[in-house]
């Protein structure tokens, strides 16, 4: 059996790794990268420290406008799949990725799988929620991580392309924060261990409107212990567009980290706060409180179990929040207990 998994941003590649290790020994298993991220840190260093065999195939799409690189994307990836014949197309998560390569291999009638499906936010403006949606009714398949997923499923009407297979980012989330466990911190950032917070900004709803932005930021600038952002090239370049300084107040600026330097500065945090929605996972696994600036997630599972809140018109209150005390502790399991990424190559096989 071949298997073609198609990523190109850096929660799909935290996604792709455990997948990659359960298929080595069930099937031959294809990697065909976009390239929607392409910056070292965003990319080629996630492969490297998750020990991700290279992309058989990278794109090298890069950024443009929603359309421009889903376009560009449908129309690499066709050529990608007609060429490797695959007997599953594997897609992750959310992104413009994941749309265009079902996309295109429905019009090409190969089999889709779409790992994470079932996950809804609600929210029509995010361009994710859009690219969730529209795969699932497209994909043959829908490998769902929790039990809320499969309850969204059954509501479209799609019960029966689903399976209930557990979340792989936990899977190797656990892996990566044991082999950190005993690393030393590694920020560029004058802090100590459990005296500052992690910070994020990505979501187009949060950087692109400049007073929404401005308001944000000010708000994290609040905060009485150093917090550490790490920003993504596009959040410098919309910041400097609009003339938004960054580095004020609490926050230090830095580079994005690779995904084991993520988890180690995660977990000795004192919090995080962020607009992801893998973060807001990952700190929850951590046990490590979370701060969301959005009206909604689709981790539910984190608010119901206060470790997150959500934070979405008044940021003059948002240091407040990431100040609150350290929510009860929870041995809750909602996203499965690391075996993901076994439950999803078998479903795979079983099916192919």
């Amino acid at each position: 059996m071949r298997i073609l998994s198609v990523v190109g941003a850096r929660p799909q590649f935290v996604k792709l790794a455990p997948i990659a290790k359960a298929m080595r020994d069930e099937a031959e298993h294809v990697i065909a990268h976009t390239g929607q991220h392409y910056d070292h840190n965003m990319s080629d260093a996630f492969f490297a420290d998750l020990g991700i065999p290279a992309p058989d195939v990278n794109l090298g799409i890069g950024s443009g406008s929603h359309g421009e690189q889903t376009g560009a994307m449908l129309s690499g990836l066709e050529k990608v799949i007609t060429d490797t014949a695959p007997d599953w197309v594997l897609v992750y998560g959310d992104t413009n990725s994941t749309l265009a390569a079902a996309l295109a291999a429905v019009k090409l009638h190969q089999p889709v799988a779409h790992l994470e499906a079932g996950l809804r936010s609600f929210n029509r403006r995010m361009p994710e929620e859009h690219n969730r949606v529209l795969t699932d009714h497209a994909a043959d398949l829908l490998l769902a991580p929790t039990q809320v997923a499969m309850d969204h499923l059954a509501d479209e009407g799609l019960a029966g392309r689903g399976v209930l297979v557990g979340d792989v980012m936990t899977d190797v989330l656990y892996q990566v924060r044991d082999r950190v466990a005993d690393t030393p911190l590694a920020l560029d950032a004058a802090v100590e261990p459990g005296a500052y917070h992690v910070a994020t900004l990505h979501r187009p709803d949060n950087t692109d409107d400049p007073e929404r932005l401005r308001a944000i930021i000010d708000g994290i600038a609040k905060v009485d212990t150093p917090v550490v952002l790490l920003a993504h090239p596009r959040l410098r370049h919309v910041a400097d567009r609009h003339g938004i300084d960054l580095g004020v107040g609490a926050i230090t600026v830095c580079e994005p980290l690779g995904y084991p330097e993520l988890v180690n500065a995660v977990s000795h945090s004192a919090g995080v706060i962020t607009d992801s929605g893998g973060l807001q996972k990952e700190a929850f696994l951590l046990r490590v409180p979370c701060t969301t600036i959005r009206p909604e997630t689709e981790w539910v599972e984190t608010v119901d179990l206060g470790w997150n809140v959500l934070v979405d018109r008044d940021f003059s209150t948002l240091a407040a929040t990431v100040e609150r005390p350290r929510p009860a502790a929870t041995d809750a399991a909602p996203y499965g207990t690391g075996r993901a990424a076994e439950n999803t190559v078998r479903a795979l096989v079983d099916r192919g």
